[in-house]
């Protein structure tokens, strides 16, 4: 049976298109992740459940990915010990801000890694849970350097690819 260390859960199904990048994003490092809609609001009893229960379950860090109101996240790092990340995403009347100021403006003593909202969000929420899972995990610590290291290469490619075509 495959141990998940990440959960990724999300207020609608409609929300996958967007947190489904956070899943390509962690299978890219290997790493496994359990992903389920819940909401705060229309499913509480089983957010509360499983914020209660997910580090028994051997999950290690959680992304949560909500718009609007976006409680998700607040409700889940209420009821876990464990880091909560929130992806706010753009579903409401206000583009996604309503969800951002939700997901950022947490009460002491509850904290939300807050990422921008949309796909870059998502992605970055990974890229954080990789990071901290990377602390205890050499390996993992590893192929993130690589990436970084692969990012710098590209982006220095890219200039190199300019620098040239300015030449012309």
């Amino acid at each position: 049976m495959t141990r998940h260390r990440v959960a990724i859960v999300m207020g609608s199904d409609s929300d996958w298109p967007v947190m489904q990048q956070c899943y390509q994003q962690l299978t890219r490092f290997a790493v496994s992740a359990h992903v389920e809609v819940m909401s705060a609001h229309r499913s509480p009893q089983r957010v509360h459940e499983f914020a209660s229960t997910a580090e028994a379950n051997g999950i290690e860090v959680i992304i949560a990915g909500a718009g609007m109101s976006a409680a998700l996240a607040g409700t889940i790092a209420a009821v876990t010990p464990l880091p909560v990340i929130g992806v706010p995403l753009a579903n409401g009347m206000l583009d996604g801000l309503d969800a951002l100021l939700s997901t950022a403006q947490m009460p002491p003593g509850v904290p939300v890694a807050a990422m921008g909202p949309g796909s870059a969000g998502a992605r970055n929420a990974a890229l954080l849970a990789v990071q901290i899972l990377a602390a205890t995990d050499e390996q993992l610590a590893r192929a993130f350097r690589e990436y970084k290291s692969k990012q710098a290469s590209e982006v220095a490619a890219k200039n190199q690819s300019l620098q040239e075509r300015l030449e012309l």
